[in-house]
């Protein structure tokens, strides 16, 4: 049996990345007009996170409810300790993003959320950290990240 997804999961996971990027550039200057409306950074964080809370909260009722599965909580306990800090490294991106926006700009940002990405992604990659199978990092994925950081830097000429 292949592992390779067909042509339609692919466009639709393409897809599904494409519309979280789009997400993540319109977030970091709405999440800067909440910071700048309230004058607290941490409220603005916090009042981002607590809509997307609410929503995920309501995805997981349907989603239960779909399946026919009553409310199960299940056993967390063979989760990793680095398992529980996906949230933690959330409210860092939100909070630098947020911070950040009106001072460098949007394009900036998301260009230095992408080179901090690609960089992340080789070392996880590169040792396979956090369950995922090594792989080698290649010339042209450094020259990638090589670009997007001139990129970043060429936004800001």
């Amino acid at each position: 049996m292949s592992t390779e997804p067909t042509p339609l999961i692919l466009a639709l996971a393409v897809g599904s990345v494409i519309v979280g990027g789009i997400s993540i550039a319109t977030q970091a200057p709405i999440n800067a007009t909440l910071n700048r409306t309230l004058a607290d950074p941490l409220l603005a964080a916090t009042i981002s996170f607590f809509v997307g809370f609410v929503i995920l909260l309501g995805c997981w009722f349907i989603s239960l409810a779909v399946r026919g599965q009553g409310f199960v909580i299940p056993d967390l306990s063979p989760l990793p300790w680095w398992a529980w800090i996906g949230g933690a490294l959330g409210t860092t991106y939100v909070l630098a993003a947020l911070w950040s926006v009106p001072k460098i700009g949007v394009v900036t940002v998301v260009a230095a959320v992408v080179f901090g990405q690609l960089i992340a992604s080789m070392v996880i990659d590169t040792f396979g950290l956090f369950g995922i199978e090594p792989q080698d990092i290649s010339l042209t994925r450094v020259l990638a990240a090589a670009m997007v950081m001139g990129g970043m830097l060429l936004s800001k000429l």
